[in-house]
């Protein structure tokens, strides 16, 4: 029934929000702005109707989750970075019907989802950054899912991200895109040290794998990336334990996806953080490559009351 149209990798780094201030980091920021601007261009061409957002600002410690209410509105400042992030105003409609079909459908296929529909929760900056620039006038509707997970499974997560592709085709009249809000290594510049690394990567180390992760990911050697990808996210200091990518490439196939990454906006040093934004193409998957349901298969294992 319902298509998704659009796969990407991007950052939300809150340097995006200082370059449009004025003071020394104006304008610093603007590659990575116009990579957002080029993705939500992208996603209109395509016809997308809703952005679906795994977010790793959004910490959970049990069960996967879906903000999908019906709209959000507010101003936000960082409880993280309070001096990056301050009193940012942002609106944009929800889709609780999507929402609920995503959780839905991860249910059916072991991974246990609650969606969120009649919630005072609002997204976190993973998602709220890049709308600000993708979603400006509220043009999409917007769902954000959580993928700061602390006790979770990448292979649940890879199976969440194709039960959530499963649910847009074949269950919702519509498109929509997957984004994976989240950086490479998420290695942060010791205390006293940012200003030194506003725009560098922590350690040569961490730079030279996160160069090798995007050359596979655009030669397209996806079994190689997601067997590395358990140790590339302890090692690498992945953000969100990289529950965002696995979700992503969950969604494109897993292990036998079969296309290469575009790149939108090239890799840049960001408080010693790895960043890049990377479009995926979406192709044709039967689901063969995706990990089976780890958690629901555990001895002892107890679903999550529905309240």
């Amino acid at each position: 029934m319902g298509k998704l149209a659009l796969a990407a990798k991007i950052t939300h780094v809150p340097s995006l929000y200082l370059s449009e201030l004025p003071g020394p980091r104006h304008g610093t920021r603007q590659d990575a702005i116009d990579g957002h601007h080029e993705i939500g261009r992208r996603c209109r061409e395509l016809g997308v109707d809703t952005l679906v957002v795994f977010d790793t600002h959004w910490l959970v410690n049990a069960n996967y989750h879906v903000n999908c209410g019906a709209h959000f509105k507010g101003v936000y400042t960082s409880n993280e970075l309070p001096h990056f992030i301050s009193n940012l105003p942002f609106e944009c409609p929800g889709n609780p019907e999507l929402g609920r079909l995503l959780a839905r459908s991860c249910n059916e296929l072991g991974v246990e989802t609650l969606a969120h529909d009649a919630t005072t929760l609002n997204p976190e900056y993973g998602t709220l950054v890049p709308l600000r620039y993708m979603n400006a006038d509220q043009h999409f509707k917007v769902v954000s899912v959580s993928a700061l997970c602390t006790g979770h499974y990448l292979n649940d997560s890879a199976r969440l991200g194709w039960a959530m592709r499963r649910a847009v085709e074949d269950h919702y009249d519509g498109t929509v895109a997957f984004l994976a809000s989240g950086s490479l290594s998420h290695r942060f510049a010791q205390n006293g040290l940012a200003p030194q690394y506003a725009f560098k990567v922590w350690s040569p180390f961490l730079e030279m794998m996160d160069h090798e992760v995007i050359t596979l990911w655009q030669r397209g050697d996806w079994p190689a990336f997601c067997e590395m990808l358990p140790e590339y996210a302890t090692k690498g200091h992945g953000e969100g334990f990289m529950h965002d990518t696995a979700m992503l490439l969950g969604a494109l196939g897993w292990s036998a996806y079969d296309g290469q990454a575009d790149i939108v906006t090239p890799y840049f040093g960001a408080s010693g953080t790895g960043q890049i934004n990377a479009a995926f193409p979406v192709t044709p998957q039967d689901g063969r490559a995706i990990p089976a349901a780890q958690a629901s298969a555990a001895s002892g294992y107890q679903a999550f009351p529905r309240l």
